[in-house]
């Protein structure tokens, strides 16, 4: 054995001596014996394989391990698990083989891995399929999911040796589903770090900067926070609290969030450090405990009472209870002070496993137990396309959540932007069904009204009523959704057999063949996408008598003919249409796509604006041929995670002669003659042309639009620097999409 072997051997018996301390101190000799069982097969699998950093791939299975044992808390069984995962996808072993080692119950959770670990393949429809599949697996076993973000984490983490455009890929996705999905589970440590994370590898530039950023201020706003709580410290130990208090920092991906969705910079985010007030109170006591602690907070510090929030009285679906407020500090300081129990604590920080230990407590597992509930009914009753079914995923069970009450006073719980409907579909299908209006707070309001947390809804019902096209725009949870398209296919299915029982009958008696020749034509005669909807308009009456009598002058008269469909410019089979700037001698700008960099046609993102000098990447879509987006465009993530495939590298190689339109959003103080001095600096000296320009003010607070023509991504950032000196500007940004 040469020295690296004995180095590397060293590091592997290191590694798995840390993770038997991750363990609690409950486990067993049988479940040591469990875990090195585990790990003896998991080593003998990945013998010979290493990763792409050259590491010995048994590192990968036994941090795995860990990061469910230590920061998930998960028992012997998932750290068995975990060592496994990979085994019986990378290696000679077979589930059967597991199964005649470990048992039924580790054969199972290694059997959903399995399932799920081509989660995102190359086909998007296939990305979302097998994502469906997961969730399958979460209704059998949630360890399964729980493994599979512990996996992800720590593929997160040492992403470094790979190719750009992959840590591209997988940070996109991470980022699309898996934080979400983390954050679902009220796993929020790991959700944070796999945020910050993804931002690091999809907008590099910006996480360098608010890492340092937040690095060098760090230091004075710790100082800070531990002079601040001194006067709390004290007042609690007058009370005779038992607690502890932890400072901490807001994530880099949160401050990036909320830096983008206010329109502002970094130094105007004065919440970025806050400090956790933790209670050993007795599962009676913790509600009035943290209500009495937040009666001291609010007696030396003035609150924001627009930022109070109570998780404490109506939890979070995924079982986050904490009380939240916003106080004024000292030198005008605002501080988040988090107030919760020990128990609260544990588990915010390691989510649903932490429910497991306190399950035997009334309640306690039927948050975790309604949540698979509803991804079991997602999964049974929907009939959309898998891209629509992992859209609605995701606003349903990853998105913000307000809180409702029926006449009686029961608390349902519902996504942001749910109407009536969507409440009246949550008690009950057939109450959603014949909703005919609805009461909230007493007053009559349109089904498609966006109901607020607080909110109680009163449901009108008549037998009479039905289901209608036009529901399916106003509701946004799945279950409503799926039940009104049902109901109305089932109705459809009846005017379609109508319809074609009334198109026979006028064809026979016009002496016209019915066949199938002749539908295809009428459809496109009509405009419409298939025969059933010929069928449904007539039975509709939405073509009526006149129409069919019409096409069929124009068909026995032969002035009807078949128009061929436009051929696009770009095919998938083929190559994209070459640039003719291969043969125009005019210098402009140029991209260039692919590792060989051609040069092909393109057409420009209208979401995102591109302009040259901007980093920028190429998708090839089936109509447009290649479409250019910015790589911070707001649908990046998403083109990044589901149509990864379709990607193409591209850059600019001249930026001469050529305009582009970039609108500025510029924000500031009023002061006389602002708009003259933004004109001329645009103008005159800067000779920029101005498109248009709009800017409004109120009580002395100014904000506008100027749409400007530019060069490239440096003559742009020249006209904002000179804009930002001018006296009483406070902000100029570059506005994502032109109008």
């Amino acid at each position: 054995m040469d020295i690296k072997e004995e180095l590397e051997k060293k590091e592997i018996t290191k590694r798995y001596k840390a993770l038997l301390r991750s363990l609690s101190n409950h486990v067993t000799a049988d479940d040591k014996k469990l875990i090195r069982k585990s790990f003896n097969l998991a080593s003998d699998a990945h013998a010979e394989v290493r990763r792409k950093s050259g590491e010995p791939y048994i590192f990968h299975p036994i941090e795995v391990a860990t990061i469910v044992s230590k920061e998930i808390g998960l028992g012997p069984v998932s750290v068995a698990a975990a060592l496994l995962h990979d085994v019986v996808e990378d290696s000679d072993y077979t589930l059967e083989d597991i199964d005649r080692i470990f048992g039924e119950e580790i054969a199972r959770i290694i059997d959903g891995l399995t399932k799920i670990s081509g989660v995102f393949h190359q086909d998007v429809s296939m990305q979302a399929e097998n994502f469906r599949k997961m969730l399958l697996t979460i209704s059998e076993d949630l360890r399964v999911i729980i493994i599979k973000l512990a996996d992800r984490l720590h593929n997160m983490r040492t992403m470094e040796s790979m190719p750009q455009h992959k840590q591209l890929k997988i940070a996109s996705e991470t980022l699309y589903l898996y934080a979400p999905l983390a954050h679902r589970l009220g796993l929020y440590n790991i959700k944070t770090e796999l945020e910050d994370l993804s931002l690091k590898y999809t907008e590099p530039e910006v996480y360098r900067d608010i890492a340092l950023k937040l690095n060098s201020s760090k230091a004075g706003e710790i100082k800070y926070l531990k002079k601040f709580t001194e006067t709390l410290r004290e007042a609690l130990k007058n009370e005779g609290f038992d607690f502890t208090i932890k400072e901490r920092t807001k994530s880099i991906f949160s401050i990036r969030k909320k830096m983008t969705n206010q329109g502002i910079g970094f130094d105007e985010i004065y919440d970025k450090f806050a400090i956790r007030i933790i209670l050993n109170s007795p599962p009676e006591k913790e509600k009035s405990d943290a209500w009495k602690v937040y009666s001291i907070v609010t007696d030396h510090y003035l609150p924001n009472t627009d930022r109070l929030r109570d998780w404490i009285s109506a939890p979070k679906a995924n079982g986050y209870e904490s009380l939240h407020t916003t106080v004024m500090g000292e030198d005008g300081h605002w501080v988040e002070v988090q107030i919760r129990s020990e128990r609260m604590d544990e588990i915010a920080e390691k989510g649903f496993a932490a429910h497991w230990k306190y399950k035997e407590k009334e309640g306690e597992g039927n948050k975790l137990d309604a949540w698979i509930g509803q991804i079991r009914d997602m999964l049974e009753n929907n009939s959309d396309s898998a891209l629509e079914f992992v859209a609605d995923f995701k606003l349903n069970l990853f998105g913000e959540e307000i809180y409702l009450f029926t006449p009686k006073g029961d608390l349902r719980i519902l996504p942001a932007g749910s109407t009536p409907l969507d409440f009246s579909f949550s008690i009950h299908t057939d109450l959603g069904l014949k909703t005919l209006g609805a009461k909230v707070n007493g007053r009559l309001v349109p089904l498609n009204s966006k109901l607020r947390s607080g909110d109680q809804v009163e449901v009108l019902t008549s037998l009479k009523q039905k289901p209608k096209q036009e529901w399916l725009n106003y509701v946004v949870t799945a279950k409503a959704k799926s039940n009104i398209k049902s109901a109305i296919n089932a109705e459809n299915k009846e005017i379609v057999e109508d319809g074609r029982q009334i198109l026979l009958r006028k064809l026979r008696f016009a002496k016209i063949k019915f066949n199938d020749s002749l539908i295809n034509e009428m459809v496109k005669y009509f405009k419409l996408k298939n025969p059933n909807e010929l069928y449904f308009n007539i039975g509709s009456n939405i073509i009526n008598n006149v129409k069919l009598k019409t096409f069929m002058q124009e068909q026995s008269q032969g002035f009807y003919t078949y128009v061929k469909n436009r051929v696009t410019n770009f095919s998938f089979k083929g190559s994209p249409k070459k640039s003719k700037t291969d043969d125009d001698d005019r210098p402009r700008n140029i991209l260039v796509f692919g590792v060989d960099e051609d040069k092909f046609e393109y057409k420009l993102g209208r979401c995102c604006n591109p302009i040259a000098g901007d980093d920028v990447f190429g998708i090839l879509t089936a109509t447009d041929g290649i479409k250019v987006h910015r790589n911070n465009c707001p649908n990046a993530i998403y083109l990044q995670s589901n149509h990864a495939q379709r990607l193409i590298k591209a850059r600019w190689i001249s930026n001469l002669e050529s305009d582009h339109l970039s609108v500025l959003v510029i924000k500031g103080i009023d002061t006389v003659g602002l708009v003259n001095k933004v004109t001329q600096i645009i103008s005159n000296d800067l000779n920029v042309n101005i498109r248009s320009i709009n800017i409004s003010g109120d009580d002395g607070i100014f904000e506008g639009l100027i749409s400007v023509v530019v060069k490239d991504k440096t003559h742009l950032n020249s006209v904002i620097d000179n804009l930002k000196d001018v006296e009483g500007v406070t902000s100029v940004d570059r506005r994502a999409r032109v109008q």
